[in-house]
């Protein structure tokens, strides 16, 4: 955020605070990312802003900042101002935010809880049941739905009186219902004040261009994204195993989700633990890399033991020094190249156990052509620089070995963890390295041993 633009923020929200401008939009997650600045200038500062945030964009606010500010600015706010700011949140944020109260403190979620309405409770209790991976998670409940035998002129009336009363947002569709709230047909409202307004919507949905996207609340909310990629859909119907309409999730969940996930697989692909990332403490994230450098370092000693097999060829033929990190180095990129694409196409449901022989025999053959190819290029390099041909054969050797084991085991490591149900992306890269480096260094100095020092 440049500087300009943060000091316009700053001025905007206190115009907010001073009730002197209400109507001025500001993203939450801009407020959210101005308040995290101030609270490195000014702690005093940033929860001042906090407390006297209007109830209407507090909710909003705490959910958009990172996990430690989030803790620290719910233990700062009375049971009275969340519950407000939980009543002002629609469904599915609501619930986020009772459950992030609840897991930092859990008398204040008490008093939250029982100060809101039996309404708030009822919504929050339907939405709380369904695990994370679940679609039922995601959904919000606040829906505009029409009857079958309802007139347009009768529901746009409705509707009109339910945005005044600021009942319900972001309306974009009409989900029309049977009287048991079974899902019969969505329409978007941009259609809806097309037609003749004392038609019934059962006139219109003789039309069948209007058959319903759903996904069932129990649904794993991969197969939800999927959907609305595929699809393209700004929002998806959600219902039970009935049909019965429950709520509908939104676009910016799946992209916060998406988002998220991605995050995810970066850091986990480096050894970064995500949430840890987030926090301003050095101790906290040092600590945390730490971890993985500790396994990286046992990783890298056992290939310094293959290394030390050899310490007799690699005296009589010093060349063996110079060239032995080009083979490790390659095999390491190429199999993190293969990594990479093999985890984010699990991610997305692309491949599974079930097809990843094709992905397999594709990623081998790839890398069997790089390792072909680079092998030509390091082996006549090899050779020029020590004026050795042999020398050139080895190292040309040794990169087709390696890269073809790169290839190989940078498919099936993820596999294999998705298999056993570990993420593919966490402690993938680790094990990679690993096998690289023992393989690469292994396949060269070995090789040398044969056809160079006997």
């Amino acid at each position: 955020m440049d500087k300009f633009k943060f000091s316009q923020i700053g001025q905007n929200i206190k115009s907010i605070i001073k009730n002197e401008n209400r109507n001025k939009t500001i993203p939450p997650s801009e407020i959210a990312a101005y308040l995290k600045k101030v609270k490195k200038e000014d702690e005093e500062a940033y929860y001042n802003y906090l407390k006297k945030l209007p109830p209407e964009i507090l909710g909003e606010v705490l959910l958009e900042l990172p996990e430690s500010l989030k803790e620290n600015a719910i233990k700062h706010l009375s049971a009275e101002k969340l519950t407000v700011a939980i009543k002002e949140l629609e469904s599915d944020d609501a619930t986020d935010l009772i459950k992030d109260i609840e897991e930092i403190d859990e008398n204040l979620e008490r008093k939250v809880y029982e100060n809101l309405s039996e309404e708030d409770k009822k919504d929050i209790e339907k939405l709380s049941i369904y695990d994370e991976t679940q679609a039922g998670a995601y959904m919000q409940l606040e829906v505009f739905e029409a009857k079958v035998d309802e007139t347009i002129d009768e529901a746009i009336k409705r509707l009109r009186k339910l945005k005044e009363e600021g009942e319900l947002e972001n309306i974009q569709q009409v989900y029309v219902v049977d009287d048991d709230r079974h899902l019969k047909a969505i329409i978007p409202l941009g259609d809806l004040i097309t037609f003749d307004f004392k038609k019934r919507f059962k006139d219109i949905m003789k039309e069948g261009k209007y058959e319903p996207i759903t996904v069932r609340a129990t649904e794993p909310i991969k197969d939800v994204i999927k959907k609305f990629e595929d699809y393209n859909l700004p929002v998806l119907a959600v219902v039970n195993d009935n049909g019965k309409l429950l709520g509908r999730i939104t676009s910016d969940d799946i992209i916060d989700l998406i988002e998220e996930q991605a995050t995810e697989q970066i850091y986990n692909l480096a050894g970064v633990e995500d949430d840890a990332e987030e926090e301003d403490d050095i101790k906290i994230v040092t600590k945390k890399r730490a971890w993985w450098l500790f396994i990286n370092l046992w990783t890298a000693i056992l290939a310094s033991v293959v290394i030390g097999l050899f310490d007799e060829t690699i005296q009589k033929y010093v060349a063996l020094a110079v060239l032995m990190p080009i083979v490790a180095s390659m095999g390491g990129n190429a199999g993190t190249q293969t990594l990479t694409v093999v985890v984010r196409k699990l991610a997305l449901g692309e491949i599974d156990w079930d097809n990843a022989k094709e992905a397999l025999i594709k990623e081998t053959l790839i890398a069997l052509f790089n390792g072909l190819i680079f092998a030509v290029v390091m082996g006549a390099i090899a050779w020029f620089w020590f004026n050795d041909h042999l020398l050139g054969v080895v190292i040309a050797l040794a990169m087709v070995i390696n890269l073809l084991a790169a290839g190989f085991f940078g498919a099936v490591i993820p596999l294999v963890l998705k298999k056993i149900g570990a993420d593919p992306a966490v402690g993938s890269s680790v094990v990679l390295t690993t096998v690289t480096d023992v393989v690469g260094f292994f396949a060269f100095l070995g090789l040398a041993k044969i056809m160079l020092v006997n």
